[in-house]
């Protein structure tokens, strides 16, 4: 991000464009609830989104919102759940390093923000998708994100919390598209083409922005609160070489914007941050096979069980294992992958012998072969006493063989991802908050007036992700941050810089 970012005094500005009540930077998820929670409480408030139209990184998200503890859609498929058995889950799933203080009242307020969800005329279909996915091919509502695979299972009682809305493929457009009627049909104001530069203080307290529209500098003022729902920073190089370097070379889960605008405009004013190391990195390998056969590092060995959730088999091959990475199946486990379930992707290499694969692969000799007979042993007991991979998806792998590189992305339409790495990914940490949003300077005290949510945020992860937690927390965060702002106690009297 270029240009300063130092906070501006309220003294130095001659011209206003809009004042209300709260004032909210960015129209993702979060920034949407926030906005929508803020006018329900009964304040004016407006929204700053530097792109031509609401959206950001949510819209383009595949859709999944991670909430549990007894919603309608668990209990119509026959699951049971309750928000301590969540949370027992995700502390581990998150962690280590999760954020317990919000992650409890996450899990506990859990069935409430999937009825504040069906609020807003998103429908969910009673049904679940059962089989490994990135993203179910169906309209069904409910998937397993992890929940099932060891060791969480022995952690906590296995119950699905992936919910979808009822659209087929990727969901975050129906989300956005929701949300942002809701917050029009709220009488929100919405600025689009306006990005926001710096804030501006007054007496020790944020009461508005400065921004660039259309070419030209102008002003906004906040009566109570601004709300800071930027993104993260996976878009800015040079923040992510300072904090989380393990992303630089690979893939851009965003929208192109996630530049760390807010986070660095609230740490100019003494903001405090969290967790900036931890982030999403994602592997495009394909579940459905990966759990009919085995992944393995550049040195044939197995590090994994195959069916945990996909984002932590690739945190574990990218950030812990020799590359480059294989799935490596059989003829029978491939030829049993549903059409559905391949996302276009075809196997790279083929063999009739290990020995064959070992050498196409560039993998050491009888390094893979090794690998595969101490695997078959055990799966012909229905065991696998290295990883603990569900039974279900236990059996010994027999010639012909078949490799898939993840680095080759998947290849269908929309799915389709450039020739790379094969990884990609987004920021967790950001600003310090509380519970409610207030923004927390460096020696622990609430800045007056400046809150956040969302990637924005250091929200309720650790060194660990799971789908559906970014757009749960976001959404849920935002509302609590947009409540907070709208009743702001401490708010400001209405003077006001001249018009």
């Amino acid at each position: 991000m270029s240009g300063s970012v130092a906070p501006v005094p309220a003294s130095a500005i001659d011209r206003i464009e809009a004042e209300v009540d709260v004032l909210v930077v960015g129209l993702g998820c979060a920034g949407g609830a926030a906005a929508l929670e803020a006018a329900a409480a009964g304040a004016s408030v407006l929204v700053l989104e530097r792109a031509s139209g609401p959206g950001g990184s949510s819209a383009q998200s595949g859709g999944e919102l991670y909430l549990g503890g007894g919603t309608r859609v668990q209990k119509a498929c026959g699951f049971e759940d309750d928000a301590d058995t969540m949370f027992a889950y995700l502390r581990a799933a998150l962690g280590p390093h999760a954020d317990e203080e919000k992650l409890r009242l996450y899990c506990d307020g859990s069935v409430e923000h999937f009825e504040w969800f069906c609020s807003l005329g998103l429908e969910f279909n009673e049904s679940l998708y059962g089989a490994p996915s990135w993203m179910p091919p169906t309209t069904d509502g409910l998937m397993w994100l992890g929940e099932n695979a060891w060791p969480y299972d022995e952690l906590a009682r296995p119950v699905p919390r992936g919910h979808r809305p009822a659209t087929e493929s990727w969901g975050g457009w129906l989300i956005m598209e929701k949300l942002t009627a809701a917050v029009r049909a709220a009488g929100v104001t919405i600025e689009s083409d306006t990005l926001a530069s710096s804030l501006v203080i007054e007496g020790g307290r944020v009461v508005g922005v400065t921004a660039r529209r259309f070419g030209a500098e102008v002003a906004y003022r906040a009566r109570r609160g601004v709300v800071l729902t930027t993104g993260g920073f996976v878009d800015d190089e040079e923040m992510l070489a300072a904090h989380a370097p393990l992303l630089l070379g690979h893939g851009k889960v965003s929208d192109g914007l996630d530049d760390g605008s807010g986070i660095r405009m609230a740490a100019a004013l003494g903001a405090a941050t969290r967790r900036m190391g931890s982030v999403e990195i994602a592997l495009t390998a394909l579940p459905a096979a990966m759990v009919r056969g085995m992944m393995v590092n550049g040195l044939g060995q197995r590090f994994i069980n195959e069916d945990v959730y996909p984002g932590l088999f690739s945190h574990a091959a990218v950030v812990h294992q020799p590359g480059p990475w294989w799935v490596v199946v059989d003829e029978a486990g491939w030829e049993s992958i549903p059409p559905r379930d391949l996302w276009g992707v075809r196997p790279t290499h083929a063999a009739e012998t290990l020995a064959e694969l070992e050498a196409e692969l560039g993998i050491p000799e009888g390094a893979l072969q090794a690998t595969v007979e101490l695997y078959n042993r055990h799966a012909a007991a229905g065991e696998d006493p290295l990883f603990h991979k569900n039974a279900e998806w236990l059996r010994p792998l027999e010639p012909p063989f078949a490799a898939l590189d993840p680095r080759l992305g998947f290849a269908s339409g929309r799915d389709a991802t450039p020739q790379g790495t094969g990884a990609a990914g987004f920021t967790l940490g950001g600003l310090h908050t509380t519970v409610d949003g207030a923004v927390l300077d460096v020696s622990g005290s609430a800045i007056p007036g400046l809150f956040a949510a969302g990637r924005a945020s250091a929200g309720i992860h650790g060194e660990g992700y799971i789908s559906g937690t970014s757009l749960g927390d976001g959404t849920f965060f935002g509302r609590r941050a947009g409540r907070a702002a709208a009743r702001d106690a401490d708010r400001q009297s209405s003077t006001r810089t001249r018009r």
